[in-house]
């Protein structure tokens, strides 16, 4: 979500543009969220290419004697924080609870968000695969890893300053875990351990052909109703 901070923005996103976007997030959540009986939301706090706005991010972390990445960038924190505020309920201490005070159609409090799972993708020589990759396939299978933590929901701060300074050591984090496994081919292993425990998940080429013929077909399907309609009306 390329939504959030004010002071960490895209070129071509105005400050203005960015709090209409924001706004129209919450509305969003308010409206589907809980209606639809949602249970997790995917949230990429960085907002963009990692080519592309790692610059801007040095440029900025320099400018307020922040941390310097290089393999991440400093994420922004509008989105998180319209998330958090929106999805769970503010405790006094300024953490946040488990359930919202929004009532489903039973009478009783939903249940908001519970964890917040901090993950971290590395990528063989740094090189992720892309969309060009995947439909010419050019470049060789490759091993993706991937390392997470979980948070309770209420170790997390609500609060857009104390929200900022948790995000920003999360992603200093991410930065050494990263810096560890492109020194080493792994990623650091916890303590009271001599490697990091891993598992192996293998993606079936058949079962992703299917999906793929699934989802043109069904597009295509769409597009031909939609066409016999503009026909007959027009």
């Amino acid at each position: 979500m390329a939504l959030l901070a004010p002071d960490l923005g895209d070129a071509k996103q105005g400050k203005a543009h960015r709090d209409k976007q924001l706004i129209y997030l919450k509305d969003h959540l308010e409206k589907y969220y809980h209606s639809r009986d949602r249970k997790w939301i995917v949230l990429f706090p960085e907002g963009g290419f990692l080519r592309k706005r790692r610059e801007t991010s040095q440029l900025f972390a320099k400018k307020r004697s922040l941390p310097h990445l290089t393999h991440v960038t400093l994420p922004r924190i509008g989105a998180t924080h319209v998330i958090l505020k929106t999805l769970s309920a503010q405790q006094e201490n300024g953490s946040v609870g488990s359930e919202t005070g929004t009532p489903n159609q039973t009478g009783n409090k939903r249940k908001g968000l519970q964890w917040v799972i901090d993950v971290t993708i590395a990528y063989p020589k740094a090189r992720p695969m892309d969309i060009q990759t995947w439909i010419f396939g050019y470049r060789p299978p490759t091993v993706t890893h991937v390392h997470y933590r979980m948070y309770p929901i209420k170790e997390v701060p609500v609060e857009a300053e104390a929200l900022t300074d948790w995000l920003y050591q999360r992603f200093v984090e991410k930065e050494e875990l990263l810096t560890h496994f492109y020194s080493t081919g792994s990623f650091p292993s916890e303590e009271g351990h001599k490697e990091a425990a891993s598992r192996q998940m293998i993606l079936d080429p058949v079962r992703l052909c299917i999906i793929q013929s699934f989802a043109f077909a069904s597009g295509y399907m769409w597009y031909s109703v939609l066409w016999y309609l503009y026909c007959c009306l027009f």
